[in-house]
């Protein structure tokens, strides 16, 4: 895969995933755009605040590996699995809200995870897994 194209594609998927940041200050919000419907009480606002900030946290993480090649396998994958559990989680227990933004997040998530697993699979097969060599040498 282009590395330019890489860095740009982080680029993005982290800015979006970081977007979700506004949970942590929103919980109500949040979950009301999200999924259509609220969710109350304080340990919902706990719960939702720290699911914000953990995705926030992957969202950076993307950012940084945009301009850390060497982290990338690892960065690519803890955000490859991290979407695909919530795709999976909404596609099998939360169909109906498909309808709302997190059937949206499910086509936005749906397309990083293949252009993930797409460029982790270039690295397996070229043998340019970043790091590698570091590792042996040591």
């Amino acid at each position: 895969m282009n590395p330019k194209f890489v860095k740009w594609a982080l680029l993005l998927a982290g800015v979006l995933t970081l977007t979700m940041v506004y949970a942590a200050f929103d919980p109500r919000g949040a979950v009301q755009s999200t999924f259509g419907e609220s969710l109350d009480g304080a340990v919902a606002a706990i719960i939702v605040r720290n699911w914000g900030v953990l995705i926030a946290l992957v969202g950076a993480m993307l950012i940084y590996a945009a301009y850390e090649p060497a982290v990338r396998p690892l960065v690519v994958t803890v955000a490859g699995v991290s979407k695909l559990a919530f795709i999976t989680l909404v596609l099998a227990h939360g169909q109906q809200f498909l309808g709302h933004q997190a059937g949206v997040a499910v086509l936005i998530d749906s397309i990083w995870v293949v252009l993930f697993v797409a460029y982790l699979a270039t690295l397996k097969f070229s043998g340019a897994a970043v790091g590698r060599a570091s590792r042996t040498e040591s």
